[in-house]
């Protein structure tokens, strides 16, 4: 890492954050996106309900605007409401976990829609063929089912995972020292904005690049065996 005036580690320990955020956000939107495709592609009524409600309200509303009504609105709201029945809460939020949790809810939003999208491009004769051979459900969905999911999902969950690494630039906003707010902090300290903002941008490249590189493999690890026509 360059020294930059004494500031290089400032990107360094920042990059380790949005890393950490990026995951840890994956890791939220890959279990809603489940359960929210679960709940589009349901026969209830209600769960169609929800998840469509999710995926609409949340792809709607600006992720910025969001970040800030988790950290900064809702919790004065409850302060509020509690100081109405003469209660006095502070209620201190702590910035990675409204970051990753906000940017997880968001984008399990759009691995609904990917995963949605995987189980329906599963041939149904392979479904049947699965309980004719006396597979319970859960047996054809564990062997038949999930692994065809993965493989169909993974273009557009690497998709998913290459935008949401760069929306963790918005949590600056909530004073999370990641990779853009330590560049703020250390451009403003020496007064070099363009030197620092320009190595912040070839850092989240370098993310998106690794990133390109490991869905490749995963791709082809996902896809061995399948005949091509």
């Amino acid at each position: 890492m360059l020294d930059l005036r004494g500031y290089g580690w400032m990107l360094w320990d920042g990059l380790q954050i949005t890393i950490l955020v990026g995951i840890c956000s994956m890791a939220v939107a890959l279990l809603l996106g489940l359960i929210g495709a679960w709940g589009k592609l349901s026969k209830s009524k209600i769960a169609q309900g929800l998840a469509g409600t999710y995926t609409t309200v949340i792809r709607g509303i600006p992720e910025l605007l969001l970040i800030l009504i988790v950290y900064y609105g809702a919790p004065t709201l409850i302060q509020n409401i509690a100081a109405r029945f003469g209660h006095d809460v502070i209620i201190d939020v702590n910035p990675f976990l409204a970051g990753f949790i906000t940017l997880g809810f968001i984008y399990g939003a759009f691995t609904t829609e990917v995963f949605r999208g995987a189980f329906l491009a599963i041939p149904s004769g392979q479904i049947e063929a699965a309980r004719a051979i006396g597979m319970s459900r859960t047996l054809a969905f564990r062997r038949v089912i999930l692994p065809q999911v993965w493989r169909f999902a993974l273009p557009g969950l690497g998709n998913v995972w290459m935008v949401l690494i760069k929306a963790t630039a918005l949590i600056s906003v909530i004073q999370l020292p990641e990779l853009m707010r330590n560049a703020d902090v250390a451009a403003r300290a020496v007064r070099l904005p363009f030197t620092f903002f320009f190595a912040a941008s070839l850092l989240y490249l370098g993310i998106t690049i690794v990133s390109m590189l490991i869905q490749q493999r995963a791709e082809t690890w996902a896809n061995r065996g399948v005949r091509r026509a």
